[in-house]
């Protein structure tokens, strides 16, 4: 056990009212503890995924006007091609990674897409800590959480700039650099007429196990599943350029241990020497998925953490002299306090807290007027007269402009410990 831990433990204890109270709140502790240590495996796993088909990821929240979205998470990826370390990016925009060659319409149109909440795909020159210029590729998708609400931007980024110098014989020389879409992905082989694989790059060979000179004995259907190993055996034999100038197909690639990987795979056509040459940019569809089951794992597993304190959840409206009235209430609130739904509505909430610690609370309630997200805990009082002591987590709910509160949304812990209410005239 850590010395923090024991800490804690000992200060749990004596915050404790009796031994009872000491073991719900230790039990409460190790449930949270857990489920931390879940998302953080969980994360770990996302990196491994991550780390041999993308640069870098970067999560951000959702804000597109000014000063724009904060970066909530970057992994190792991401400051080796940036330069910056996590502490130097937390908190702040993307926009730190803009400069004077940065496309603006392709910033235009990326914030229109995200707007619509749709995913987006572009590329741009992007700037390092240092200074120095990169041509930035992304491709971002919306996080939702469980009620399909969208709560996070999550970005794969590529640095394609060493692919233009480094793979001039893979990249078409009549096709300057600026104009590259989504085929300029990592992912790339050149088939000839006759369907044999000529040029392949590492993340082809990666993908699918096999080496340079492997590949170079393959025709391209001896790689797909059997389904499809027919169909494109036949497209070859009978080779169109209508069948691949700007064809997009979904197939299923054997890697060298025979596994499927689900892929989309985009093609044209180039002439390199005088021969016509089909190009094919794979996206891997089988990791992308996984990836996407990941995060929005992790993103049930710190929901479902944040659960674990929630027994009824509200919503709170400001109104004269310190009153605050119940906008709403969960079905839980009856179980908790006897007060039923529609009871609730009718109660002002200094109705239900203990009178001393109506003054606490309302400087809890005044701070997240304020704009700042608190905790609290106090006593609320049941129907039947007896005292709860809760949690109350509460954070501010702005109005469309952002530029006040307009009511309070929280949620109240399970009940801790209990006493008799004593009225004024005992």
């Amino acid at each position: 056990m850590t010395n923090i831990m024991k800490y804690f433990q000992e200060f749990l204890k004596q915050n404790s009212k009796n031994d009872e109270s000491y073991k719900n709140l230790i039990q409460l502790v190790e449930e949270i503890v857990q489920e931390r240590e879940e998302a953080r495996n969980h994360l770990q796993l996302l990196e491994a995924a991550i780390r041999s088909d993308y640069d870098s990821i970067l999560i951000t929240t959702l804000e597109l006007e000014e000063p724009g979205p904060k970066i909530v998470y970057v992994n190792d990826g991401f400051t080796r091609m940036t330069g910056y370390t996590r502490e130097e990016v937390i908190g702040k925009t993307p926009r730190i990674l803009q400069g004077p060659k940065t496309d603006r319409d392709v910033l235009d149109t990326l914030k229109k897409r995200l707007k619509e909440g749709l995913s987006f795909f572009g590329h741009t020159v992007n700037y390092r800590k240092d200074g120095s210029e990169f041509i930035n590729q992304w491709d971002i998708h919306p996080l939702t959480n469980q009620d399909g609400e969208i709560t996070h931007w999550v970005s794969y980024q590529h640095d394609i700039t060493e692919r233009k110098r480094s793979e001039k014989k893979v990249i078409d020389s009549q096709l300057e650099f600026d104009h590259l879409t989504e085929e300029s992905k990592k992912t790339l082989i050149d088939i000839d007429e006759q369907g044999n694989i000529i040029t392949s790059n590492k993340a082809f060979r990666d993908l699918v196990g096999y080496d340079d000179y492997e590949l170079k004995k393959t025709k391209l259907w001896d790689l797909l599943d059997d389904k499809q190993h027919e169909h494109f055996k036949h497209k070859f034999e009978k080779f169109k350029p209508s069948d691949f100038d700007g064809v997009n197909y979904e197939m299923s690639l054997k890697n060298s241990k025979g596994t499927l990987v689900e892929v989309k795979v985009r093609t044209r056509l180039l002439k390199v020497d005088n021969q016509t040459v089909v190009r094919a940019a794979f996206e891997n569809k089988s990791l992308q998925k996984r990836i996407m089951q990941m995060l929005k794992q992790r993103n049930a597993n710190f929901e479902k953490m944040f659960d674990s304190l929630r027994d009824f959840r509200y919503k709170l409206m400001p109104g004269e002299n310190n009153k605050y009235r119940f906008k709403y209430v969960s079905d839980n609130f009856y179980n908790i306090t006897g007060f039923t739904v529609e009871e609730a509505v009718s109660l002002t909430l200094d109705e239900i807290i203990h009178n001393d610690d109506i003054e606490k609370v309302l400087a809890h309630l005044n701070d997240v007027l304020s704009g700042k997200p608190t905790t609290l805990q106090y006593r609320l009082k049941h129907k039947d007269g007896h005292y709860i002591s809760i949690i109350d987590y509460a954070k501010p709910v702005w109005n469309k402009d952002k530029s006040a509160v307009a009511e309070i949304k929280g949620s109240i812990s399970t009940e801790i410990s209990s006493e008799k209410a004593v009225t004024k005239s005992e």
